[in-house]
């Protein structure tokens, strides 16, 4: 009989197979749906953008169940960082609701960085995510770059609720949450896979008017 962990493993491959299968009829009903449209001759730019954000969803899903094969996992390439930047805040939209919140965007230059491009994206979703649940129901996230020698900064600024002190020094350890629903794992993640990758993620300061987070990210000159 195999051990605890072997079984562990065999579980979460198991489990892992299905999910990617319903991934994968999600993903080909919404080429359906294109499709329909294309022959009906619609253009609808709202279900366009939807089914969009469905299908990159679910190849971010379909790349995380990876890592429970391995967790080093991690497939950098070049990559244009503002292209990065704006699917995600497309993406992020999504968990706004009925709130009204006014999303900024202040990009520089354009820069290239070797990276793996889904563990970026888990990373700016997750922290527009927390700054969008950290607004009860009207505020304003920016997001900018800064560009300093061979690196990038990405800082992404809300005006929400603060992280209380005591909280503070915690956010990044694994399990650690401030929100009741939480699970304690989307900052911890965040973190360690880009550290992985010679790259970083750091609270700079959460008070009463605003909290700012930043990412940075090496440039690569070609």
């Amino acid at each position: 009989m195999p051990g605890n962990n072997e079984l562990l493993k065999q579980q979460a491959r198991y489990i892992s197979h299905e999910i990617r299968n319903q991934l994968s009829i999600s993903d080909v009903y919404c080429e359906v749906l294109k499709k329909h449209l294309d022959k009906m001759n619609i253009q609808n730019d709202a279900i366009l953008k939807a089914v969009s954000c469905i299908q990159k969803s679910s190849k971010l899903i379909g790349n995380s169940l990876l890592d429970l094969k391995s967790i080093t996992n991690i497939n950098p390439q070049i990559i244009s960082l503002n292209r990065i930047i704006e699917e995600s805040i497309e993406l992020s939209k999504v968990y706004i609701f009925d709130k009204h919140i006014n999303i900024t965007c202040n990009l520089g230059n354009d820069v290239q960085v070797y990276i793996d491009e889904n563990k970026l994206e888990a990373c700016l979703l997750n922290v527009l995510k927390n700054a969008i649940e950290a607004i009860d129901l009207k505020g304003t996230i920016s997001i900018e770059t800064k560009t300093d020698n061979d690196t990038v900064k990405i800082i992404i600024a809300n005006n929400g609720k603060p992280i209380p002190k005591k909280e503070q020094s915690e956010i990044f350890k694994d399990g650690h949450t401030t929100k009741p629903s939480g699970s304690g794992i989307g900052l911890y993640l965040s973190k360690i896979n880009l550290q992985a990758q010679n790259a970083d993620l750091k609270l700079i300061r959460s008070a009463k008017k605003e909290t700012i987070f930043e990412i940075s990210l090496q440039i690569l000159h070609m």
